[in-house]
C-alpha cells in the first residue's frame, strides 16, 4: 500500500495533501503531504485545489523541495505572500488517472476505503464468515499497515486489523470485500 489516510472521493481525484500557509515572500506554500514518501506530491504536476467552502481550482506546480521537515511549493499564478495565504487549507488532489500502477496484490488506500470486510475465525475448520463492517481508514504503523474496520450496526464496533499475508486472505475491488481471518471476539 502506498497512501497515507485519504477520504474516499466520489469523482477522478485523490487527496494528496493540504496546503496549511505561507512560505516566504515570494507566493510559495507549505504542503503537508499523505504521499509516502512526503516528497512523492511533488511528481504531480496538475493539482486540483478543494477549499473548505467547495470551491475548486486547478493549478500547476511550477517547482517544490523539502524544507525542514515538511515541503514547499510554487503554484503558477501564485506570486506574493499574501495569494499564497489565501490557499492555506486547501486540500490538494490529483487525478486517479495519474498515479502510477501497482503490481498484483497492492493497493492504493483509497481502493481499500469503504470495503466490507469478511472475517472467518483462523481457527475454524470452516469457511463461514461474518460481516464485521466496512474499512473506514487506514493506519500507518511503521510495521504494518492497519485497516480501521467499522461495524454497520451502529454499535460503534471498532476492529485494528494489521495488513498482513496471514491476517488479510483476500482482495476483491469488483466486489467491493476484504476477506480476513481474524477473531470476531477480539
Amino acid at each position: 500500500m502506498s497512501e497515507a489516510e485519504t477520504p474516499v472521493e466520489p469523482d477522478d481525484y485523490v487527496m494528496m495533501g493540504q496546503l496549511t500557509g505561507a512560505h516566504g515572500i515570494k507566493g510559495w506554500v507549505k504542503v503537508f503531504s499523505f504521499t509516502d514518501p512526503p516528497a512523492n506530491i511533488l511528481g504531480y504536476k496538475q493539482w486540483q485545489l478543494r477549499y473548505p467552502d467547495g470551491r475548486r481550482r486547478s493549478v500547476a506546480l511550477v517547482d517544490g523541495r523539502p524544507q525542514g521537515k515538511g515541503l514547499v511549493a510554487s503554484l503558477e499564478g501564485v506570486q506574493d505572500r499574501e495569494s499564497a495565504q489565501l490557499l492555506s487549507g486547501a486540500s490538494v488532489f490529483v487525478p486517479r488517472s495519474s498515479l502510477p500502477g501497482l503490481d498484483d496484490g497492492e493497493y492504493y488506500w483509497h481502493q481499500l476505503q469503504g470495503l466490507r470486510v469478511h472475517a472467518s475465525s483462523p481457527d475454524a475448520a470452516t469457511e463461514d464468515s461474518v460481516l464485521l463492517g466496512r474499512v473506514s481508514h487506514l493506519i500507518a504503523t511503521g510495521a504494518n499497515d492497519v485497516l480501521v474496520v467499522r461495524d454497520e450496526e451502529g454499535a460503534g464496533r471498532e476492529y485494528l486489523i494489521p495488513w498482513l499475508d496471514h491476517v488479510v486472505v483476500a482482495v476483491d475491488l469488483e466486489r467491493r470485500e476484504v476477506q480476513v481471518r481474524w477473531d470476531v471476539d477480539f
